[in-house]
């Protein structure tokens, strides 16, 4: 009966590591992209803002997307699980913006308000 006590605590223990060490694995996580923004307005910008708060929200795994035009930074959090920041980064190259070391997309670079591009 001793021997059964025990190994029951032995087996509890294992299953109580088990799980806290699967909780420590982050699935969440920020990133700080370095943009280029070249106007004071994007947030409110009713072209740059929708873009950088309703597209890359809409991808798979972004959970938040916080623009600062002053220090031409996009900070984003996303699921792990779901996405990864390389495809975070070219999601943002696709709406015409540098990601980085990814550079923005020509033709969408070309689409976005004369305020938004480089003078």
């Amino acid at each position: 009966m001793k021997a059964l006590k025990l190994i029951l605590a032995v087996f509890a223990t294992f299953l109580f590591s088990t799980t806290v060490s699967a909780q420590e694995q982050k699935t969440v996580q920020t990133a700080t992209i370095k943009t280029a923004i070249y106007c004071d307005h994007c947030k409110h910008c009713e072209t740059c803002g929708d873009k950088f708060n309703q597209t890359l929200i809409k991808e798979k795994g972004v959970q938040m997307v916080v623009l600062d035009e002053k220090a031409m930074t996009i900070k984003v959090t996303y699921n792990t699980k779901k996405t990864d920041l390389a495809k975070i980064k070219t999601a943002i190259s696709k709406l015409g913006y540098d990601a980085d070391d990814v550079k923005a997309e020509p033709l969408a670079y070309e689409g976005l308000d004369d305020c938004c591009k480089k003078s």
